[in-house]
């Protein structure tokens, strides 16, 4: 299948610059977000404005949605005003929130009683990730689905895996969360072991992102967090989202992650402090009590 319009749903932090890549990459684009205002950008770029998710689907190839919560992806594909009623058959539906396997085997279902492929491919890169069009795109669906999709990944992504059928974009987010979780964790403790025992804590971070202990994190976050930025690139509150997500995951398979469990408590005290909506590089905060 030839994409020549796509349907996007939801222009937050990481939607926004996904839009915008794929209009630079000559897609007709068709916008919807509950806010109209965080889609003007896109609108003066030339995509047109959808008044529902319903309209945002209308006559299109592809209908992609990337929003807050699974409650929200519900919303959007299956709701009075959602996109699955609307999409022509063949089309194909891809959600790219980080949401649970449970509701991307649901949407795949639904999909397929309207003759619609509705595919997961939560992404991970972060604000940055987004802005660059460097995202990893995880995707769950059919292998005919997902090389369709190449070309629409590719303007959005540098790496594209395809994990497995419906879920296994979502299974495989869930243990990328999981590693972040612990990772930010070290990040923080690492810079603030730095900062009380008198090091230079730029100098300790250049030095540490170019050996064995770098990661994504640290190379990312920590100059933000070194300069006390904690604007999101990734909201805490969404984060807290993901790490529940994967929790029940873990229990579901038998599985104790001390890790992971530790990280989410942090996370949640963030929540309790009223930081649910800085990025998630604002652990930070916590360690400085």
């Amino acid at each position: 299948m030839e994409v020549k319009t796509i349907g996007f749903i939801g222009t937050g932090v990481m939607g926004r610059s996904m839009a915008g890549h794929l209009i630079d990459a000559g897609f007709k684009l068709k916008v919807y977000n509950r806010t109209k205002e965080k889609a003007s950008g896109l609108i003066d770029k030339g995509a047109l404005w959808a008044s529902s998710p319903k309209e945002a689907a209308e006559n299109c190839d592809v209908v992609i949605s990337i929003v807050g919560y699974p409650a929200d992806v519900k919303e959007v594909w299956l709701g009075d005003n959602g996109a699955i009623q609307a999409m022509k058959p063949g089309a194909i539906g891809i959600d790219m929130t980080t949401s649970t396997p449970a509701l991307a085997k649901e949407l795949t279902k639904e999909g397929l009683k309207h003759g619609v492929a509705i595919c997961d491919a939560p992404v991970t890169g972060g604000d940055v990730g987004a802005r660059n069009a460097a995202l990893t795109i995880l995707f769950g669906g059919s292998a005919a689905a997902f090389c369709s999709l190449e070309p629409v990944f590719k303007a959005m992504g540098k790496t594209y895996v395809r994990f497995g059928e419906s879920g296994s974009g979502q299974y495989a987010k869930i243990c990328n969360q999981i590693a972040i979780a612990a990772g930010m964790m070290s990040v923080c403790e690492a810079l603030i072991t730095a900062r009380k025992t008198g090091l230079d804590e730029e100098l300790v971070l250049k030095t540490l992102s170019g050996g064995a202990a770098g990661s994504f994190s640290l190379s990312s976050y920590g100059p933000r967090i070194l300069k006390g930025d904690f604007n999101p690139g990734f909201y805490v509150k969404h984060f807290v989202k993901d790490m529940k997500i994967a929790v029940e995951v873990a229990k579901e398979n038998n599985l104790q992650l001390p890790g992971l469990e530790l990280a989410l408590k942090l996370y949640e005290r963030l929540i309790e402090k009223g930081d649910g909506d800085l990025g998630t590089q604002a652990l930070f905060k916590l360690y400085l009590n």
